[in-house]
């Protein structure tokens, strides 16, 4: 090929800059540019436009980040800050003169006045019996939902929580339903027994949780306690299960699978509730 070949091969010009000779072919495209126009890369240079491109395409890829924060997945356990937050300024409440009592009647669990008064299977959680009480209970929540809560999701978290305290609610209610309810230790036992099931799938190790949930059991037995053991048992017995839920239906795919499993096990602890008009009538 003569030097005339070359020069009259447009092909062997810029693309961008005709009047300029170079053989040097952007890597994405395989278009001639010159010097001016050639961006270095790891695997060679890129011409402008690719470059442009690439941004564009970077950019979408950022802009997809908050759907992840809508869902609840940026790290942020904002369910368990405002579930302590709530509760804590109940049990405030709770304390004030006059209203005080009124509150705490209005919201604690007791199993025959459940069926005409149902905020009760979940607002025994708002309602605590000493400042030891809620201080242990918020701080376990607030310590098991800073690391659970990331893992699961802000909805997860908040549906594993409240299907717990319901579980702990329904045994008080077969078990023992002339008794009156208070705390959120049924929820938190829930988180507890979910965070077991989960991280055993996961490969973790849980010796600490294990080791917890057997300190608190001993506890729970203890004479003269005066803990409600049917509502931790219930709520534990319940998390472990959503916890075997959400381990076995991780993929994306099998997200409406989780969902429908999640009503089953909120229908079946409502529908639990019929034994004791049965049994008790």
């Amino acid at each position: 090929m003569t030097d005339s070949d070359v020069r009259a091969n447009p092909d062997n010009f810029c693309y961008r800059h005709p009047q300029r000779q170079s053989f040097v072919l952007c890597q994405r495209c395989l278009r001639t540019i010159c010097p001016e126009c050639q961006t270095p890369l790891p695997v060679g240079v890129i011409c402008p436009e690719c470059l442009a491109d690439q941004r564009k395409a970077a950019s979408a890829n950022v802009s997809r980040m908050p759907r992840r924060r809508a869902a609840g997945l940026d790290g942020k356990p904002v369910v368990t800050y405002t579930l302590v937050i709530v509760t804590s300024v109940f049990y405030l409440i709770g304390l004030m003169p006059g209203i005080g009592l009124y509150v705490q009647n209005l919201l604690a669990f007791y199993a025959p006045l459940a069926y005409t008064q149902p905020w009760r299977l979940l607002t025994v959680t708002l309602v605590h019996a000493s400042p030891f009480h809620i201080a242990f209970n918020m701080l376990a929540l607030w310590a098991l939902g800073r690391s659970l809560e990331p893992l699961l999701g802000r909805w997860r978290f908040l549906t594993l929580y409240l299907l717990s305290a319901l579980g702990g609610s329904v045994l008080t209610a077969l078990i023992a339903p002339g008794s009156v309810v208070v705390g959120a230790s049924g929820a938190v036992w829930g988180l507890l027994g979910a965070m077991f099931v989960i991280g055993r799938h996961l490969g973790a190790n849980v010796t600490a949780i294990a080791v917890l949930l057997g300190i608190n059991l001993v506890i729970t037995f203890l004479p003269g306690s005066n803990i409600a053991w049917q509502a931790h048992i219930g709520g534990g017995l319940v998390g472990a299960l959503i916890g075997v839920v959400f381990a076995r239906t991780r993929k994306i795919s099998q997200q409406r699978t989780q969902i429908w499993l999640l009503v089953a096990v909120g229908v079946s602890l409502l529908a639990l509730l019929a034994i004791p008009l049965y049994i008790y009538a």
